[in-house]
């Protein structure tokens, strides 16, 4: 599953290293009581921005793609499901992921997607490469206003994309 713009498939696009937390002193004359209250607001703050375990049955993402590969005379196809699980073949490979994805975009207009190969027949991609199980990827999705195509990102820009996948109607590979 490569593209010439990866030396890996598109769920590889970027490995991304979770960024250390900011240290935060409690306010002068804060109890234990605020304190408290900071904490679960802060948690709160952090669930509501993290990609969900399923994506809700009308996510934009779940369904069927193309990503046609001209230079390499190629496509895969991706199947994103509703329990979080994605099918792709690529070539000659056939392989499985678990993944989560925001519910909404952020700001930028991008989703995040965090995705974990699960399952893979061993074979060759489309650029003749393997993926490996246990890889872990984070890419950010931008879909066209028609909900037809996105792209993928390395992170929320432009400059480092992959696509257009495009939506294919149907229900399986």
């Amino acid at each position: 599953m490569t593209h010439a713009l990866v030396k890996r498939h598109p769920r590889a696009l970027v490995k991304r290293h979770p960024r250390a937390l900011s240290k935060r002193r409690p306010r002068a004359g804060g109890g234990p009581v605020s304190v408290l209250l900071a904490a679960l607001a802060l948690l709160a703050n952090v669930a509501a921005a993290a990609p969900s375990k399923t994506p809700s049955p009308t996510h934009p993402l779940l369904g069927i793609w193309v990503l046609h590969l001209p230079d390499l005379n190629c496509a895969e196809t991706y199947h994103f499901r509703g329990d979080g699980s994605t099918l792709v073949k690529s070539a000659q490979e056939v392989g499985e992921s678990e993944f989560t994805v925001s519910e909404q975009p952020s700001a930028n207009g991008y989703y995040r997607m965090d995705d974990k190969v699960v399952k893979d027949n061993g074979k060759p991609d489309c650029s003749g490469n393997v993926t490996k199980v246990g890889e872990r990827a984070t890419n950010y999705l931008r879909f066209h206003p028609s909900g037809t195509r996105f792209v993928m990102c390395r992170g929320e820009s432009m400059q480092a994309c992959i696509g257009p996948f495009e939506r294919v109607p149907g229900e399986g590979i």
